[in-house]
């Protein structure tokens, strides 16, 4: 994971953390990897990788049970609307930037479809 320095390294690994769970790669009730081997994949101190999981434990989007881990949450329609609000802010963020570049909504549906295939 490539990290931006203008930014705090637990943010970033609370999105990647967060989009982990909205994809499924973290499955609703499966565990997480522990906070080492988190923090040995991305290079990072355990301690940031703890207070991620931390917030997110804080969020509900995942639990911890004593001396076995964390888990991420059973609540489906949790997660479902979350991948729902990330994606609503992702289009917002692509709307004011096309229009910023003066294109019409006909132009930025068109370009979406596209370019959806291509990624």
């Amino acid at each position: 994971m490539d990290f931006d320095a203008s930014r705090p390294i637990w943010l970033q690994l609370r999105e990647e953390f967060t989009r982990r769970i909205v994809i499924g790669r973290w499955a609703p009730g499966k565990q997480i990897p522990g906070v080492r081997e988190l923090a040995v994949e991305l290079g990072v101190n355990p301690n940031t990788v703890q207070r991620t999981l931390a917030e997110l434990e804080r969020d509900g989007l995942c639990r911890s049970e004593r001396a076995v881990g964390r888990f991420v949450t059973d609540d489906a329609e949790r997660v479902s609307r979350l991948r729902c609000d990330l994606a609503a802010g992702a289009a917002d963020e692509f709307a004011t930037r096309v229009k910023g570049f003066g294109l019409t909504e006909a132009e930025a549906v068109a370009l979406i479809a596209e370019r959806w295939n291509q990624q």
